[in-house]
């Protein structure tokens, strides 16, 4: 939308002829009659002037001869300035030299800035952005200030540092008090008038935010041609505060761009990914959500997500269905033998399993040949997570029929 060029006001022959008003600014939609007075040692006609536009020159209608040395335009129902930095009205000599400019601003006064939010990374600074309000637009300059102060006895304070390419973003690098609340709020104004947002409230122990986990390693697990183990690190910024970090692991196929969220991961630090391809690439990441920092009570804000890490799950050398689609009584017989023996010890060696029995052998069965039905039907992955190995096995799988 913006013109190539930037409004400068001509004065090159300033003392020898004028032009007024001398840029105004006005609403959208209005009409405006500009004079172009030259004086009389120049020897010039007011009649072989003319006027041009942005460069455009405008048509003979639009003038009018006021004097033998003043000439007028007449531009109605303006739009919007073609650059924010005023357009360009100038008036010429009859052989295309400058004699005097005028910048036109013509837009909208700002409207209310909305969507004000803010947030912390490691409680070390503090980041804001908003909306302009309404379509945003306004054709002029338009200039932003972010201001804050502490809620109750706090100086009131302007944000210096303005994200280039992001107009309505500000950075606060330091001084930053916690434990103590804030009052932030945006003031946008131009030559057609001021508006402010909403002030909003914030400690900054309820914004804060982290930088992605680091050392995330997805790994096969043994022969499983399913499963792929995904482990990561705590974000070292936050080693020393007190806290609980909730994480979300995403994933997708090499060759897709869908990605899959994991959301109950919980605050461990490790997940099991299964129900997966076999023999196909993963790509896989991990973020983080510093929940109570220092006793907050209020959720934290999701970090970026990690760099994506890429594993292929083991080839299959055996039939899809697996253990869901028994084909042998023969195979079957001794898989309930095996299974039998397995929760044996189960009962034996795992806490509050005292009502394990071959019946949830069977449920398992049971939801795992619905799940690849479902699965034939649809023609897609059906997948799920292990990320709970502290409950008792029992009531993990108990879980999964209820």
């Amino acid at each position: 939308m913006l013109h190539a060029e930037v409004c400068v006001t001509a004065r090159v022959r300033a003392h020898l002829a004028v032009i007024s008003p001398q840029d105004p600014a006005l609403p959208i939609g209005s009409s405006l009659t500009v004079l172009c007075a030259v004086s009389a040692e120049l020897g010039l006609a007011a009649s072989s002037l003319y006027w041009t536009l942005n460069g455009r020159r405008l048509a003979r209608s639009t003038y009018t001869v006021l004097s033998p040395t003043e000439l007028s335009v007449t531009l109605h129902r303006l739009n919007g300035s073609q650059q924010q930095s005023g357009d360009n009205l100038v008036c010429h000599s009859d052989n295309g030299d400058v004699l005097a400019g005028s910048c036109i601003y013509v837009g909208m006064p700002p409207e209310k800035p909305d969507n004000l939010s803010c947030w912390s990374r490691n409680t070390k600074d503090l980041s804001c952005r908003w909306s302009p309000g309404g379509q945003g637009e306004t054709y002029i300059s338009t200039k932003y200030i972010l201001k804050y102060k502490l809620r109750w006895y706090g100086k009131e304070k302007e944000c210096q540092d303005y994200n280039v390419g992001q107009p309505y973003t500000c950075y606060i690098p330091r001084d930053l008090a916690i434990f103590t609340p804030y009052e932030i709020w945006v003031e946008a104004s131009n030559q057609l008038g001021s508006a402010t947002s909403d002030v909003i409230i914030l400690d900054i122990l309820d914004v804060v935010t982290t930088d992605p986990p680091p050392d995330v390693h997805v790994t096969r697990l043994g022969e499983l041609d399913d499963q792929l183990s995904v482990r990561w690190a705590s974000p070292p910024a936050l080693k020393d505060f007190l806290f609980q970090a909730k994480y979300q692991i995403r994933y997708r196929l090499e060759d897709s761009a869908e990605w899959k969220v994991v959301d109950d991961v919980g605050n461990q630090t490790s997940c099991r990914l299964a129900g997966l391809k076999p023999g196909t690439v993963y790509f896989v990441q991990v973020r983080c959500n510093p929940v109570g920092i220092y006793g907050s009570k209020k959720t934290g804000i999701w970090s970026d997500w990690s760099h994506p890490t890429a594993a292929s799950t083991p080839n299959s050398k055996r039939l899809q269905t697996g253990s869901c689609d028994p084909k042998s009584e023969e195979h079957n017989s001794t898989l309930r033998q095996e299974l039998k023996q397995f929760f044996g010890w189960v009962r034996k060696h795992t806490y509050g399993c005292t009502n394990v029995s071959i019946k949830l052998y069977d449920q398992w069965r049971v939801w795992l040949q619905k799940a690849h039905k479902t699965r034939n039907l649809v023609g897609k992955e059906t997948s799920y997570f292990i990320c709970t190995p502290r409950i008792p096995l029992c009531q993990f799988i108990s879980v999964m029929f209820d």
